[in-house]
């Protein structure tokens, strides 16, 4: 049997400052409760971990029950100004943990939408990351979530306003294209600002390479992790045997029976986790690329 991992996998740089920056405000606020606002990543495993250490979960309705001087630390997928006003009134501590790619493109909704400008956001509507993006946004601003909703989009005046189309930044590359093509005969002045985390694309180039060396592929990340979901699709359209798990005991047991196996990961997988996975395999592998 042989085991070979994808060439990119695992954390991307966002969670994992936002996991060191919570396990620092742990370490430093001996006895004290510290919060995330909302699920600090999408991995269930990793926020056992995180709970076990003192980490609290806290939804924005619970913002104006908090005690002032509170440490809450806002995830790497970023939140709306009026939740970071909402914190600041109840005199919290906040350490702000939003992915400096996801920053940038709040800074870019907030001038862009305010100008004679309109912006148009792909991504899931219910991901943290654009509703806290959208927060950010003026009036000439839409959100749309595939290529279907992109078809019948329309625009009042848009030849009078420069239209900018970015994406959530873990949206998947094909689908961001797809709409580009359409919204480039659709709109003459089109601008586009390609804000998908090249770490999305690289995922999914390693993972087609890894396709073509394996007989089934495990995808191990979080049932709620956007990007992980997209990489069990490009899985299970590309490998004979595909599976998403949380962890190792998800493994199916017919993966126990194949000789090449591959395995890539999300971006909030930790790299125990994906070291358990490889693990199960011991007893019967011969090879581990």
């Amino acid at each position: 049997m042989k085991i070979i991992r994808a060439s990119v996998l695992g954390f991307c740089f966002g969670v994992r400052r936002a996991v060191e920056l919570a396990e620092k405000a742990l370490a430093e606020n001996p006895g004290k409760k510290v919060y995330s606002l909302g699920p600090l990543i999408h991995n269930e495993n990793a926020l056992q971990s995180l709970a076990e250490k003192g980490l609290h979960i806290l939804e924005e309705a619970e913002i104006e029950s908090l005690e002032e001087g509170s440490v809450v630390i806002i995830r790497a997928h970023g939140v709306a100004p009026k939740v970071t006003d909402a914190l600041e009134a109840k005199k919290c501590v906040v350490i702000d943990a939003t992915c400096p790619r996801v920053k940038a493109s709040q800074k870019m909704v907030e001038r862009y939408s305010s100008e004679n400008d309109y912006v148009v956001l792909t991504g899931d509507r219910n991901h943290g990351e654009v509703i806290g993006i959208a927060g950010y946004a003026g009036e000439n601003f839409s959100q749309i979530q595939d290529f279907e909703e992109a078809r019948t989009f329309d625009i009042p005046d848009s030849s009078r306003k420069n239209i900018i189309l970015l994406g959530q930044t873990t949206y998947s590359p094909k689908e961001f294209e797809k709409i580009e093509k359409l919204f480039r005969g659709k709109f003459r002045n089109l601008a586009v600002m390609n804000t998908i985390c090249p770490a999305t694309n690289e995922r999914q180039e390693a993972l087609l390479k890894l396709c073509g060396q394996v007989e089934g592929v495990l995808v191990v990340g979080g049932k709620n992790s956007a990007n992980t979901k997209r990489l069990y699709q490009t899985a299970a359209e590309n490998c004979r045997y595909a599976a998403h798990i949380q962890s190792a005991a998800d493994i199916p047991p017919e993966f126990f029976g194949l000789e090449r196996i591959g395995i890539t990961a999300g971006a909030s997988t930790p790299d125990e986790i994906i070291e358990e996975v490889e693990a199960s395999f011991k007893d019967c592998r011969t090879n581990v690329l």
